[in-house]
């Protein structure tokens, strides 16, 4: 008879592989991609580097976990705000926002998400969560557009146009060193938006 994990084996090995994705993120975070080593994640891990292939095939297979969580977690959170209440401008404008916000509070990990140079199974995940984000962003700008706030368009290609420009505006200042004007740069990347999606302008906010 096959050997069966008993369900405390089981929990044992999904609370380790937990705690490794996460130490593995705050590596990426550190050093980025080409220089989160299996043995740099296994020290922060505190576990042996031959330990790290119990939970997973390779190093590749370890990046595309670390990069579909974080990812993901933004993809959530701009889904939240995209598809929350009030009107589709407002929402549009929150969600730039809110995206760049965290993205610049956070400048190792979204640096790493979105432009540092990293091996082909990650570009191909970058790829992948691009569309899921451009995809957000078509949906409210139709919304936009059926309620009349804002003008006929291919929303797809406006939402591909958006997509690019906040990733393209913000990788130099994930780049740069923390204290920029950050306020300065959210009030530019989300008018930029606006007139991207040919809004006149946001309504009045709180």
């Amino acid at each position: 008879m096959a050997y069966r994990k008993t369900p405390a084996e089981i929990r044992r090995l999904e609370s380790a592989r937990e705690h490794l994705v996460a130490r593995a993120t705050e590596v990426v975070a550190d050093v980025g991609w080409s220089q989160a080593s299996v043995t740099a994640v296994a020290d922060a891990a505190g576990i042996a580097a031959g330990s790290v292939y119990q939970h997973f095939a390779s190093k590749a297979a370890l990046a595309v976990e670390v990069f579909r969580r974080a990812a993901g977690h933004e993809v959530e959170v701009l889904d939240s705000v995209l598809r929350g209440p009030g009107e589709p401008v407002d929402r549009l404008a929150d969600g730039v926002e809110v995206f760049a916000r965290r993205a610049l509070e956070n400048r190792g990990l979204a640096y790493a998400l979105l432009a540092a140079p990293a091996e082909p199974a990650v570009g191909a995940e970058r790829l992948a969560f691009r569309r899921r984000y451009r995809t957000l962003f078509a949906e409210v700008i139709r919304e936009g557009m059926a309620q009349g706030a804002l003008p006929p368009q291919n929303g797809e290609v406006t939402a591909a146009a958006l997509t690019g420009a906040i990733g393209e505006v913000l990788v130099a200042p994930l780049g740069a060193p923390e204290g920029n004007d950050t306020d300065g740069l959210l009030a530019e990347l989300t008018t930029m938006a606006l007139r991207c999606a040919g809004a006149a302008t946001a309504s009045p906010r709180p």
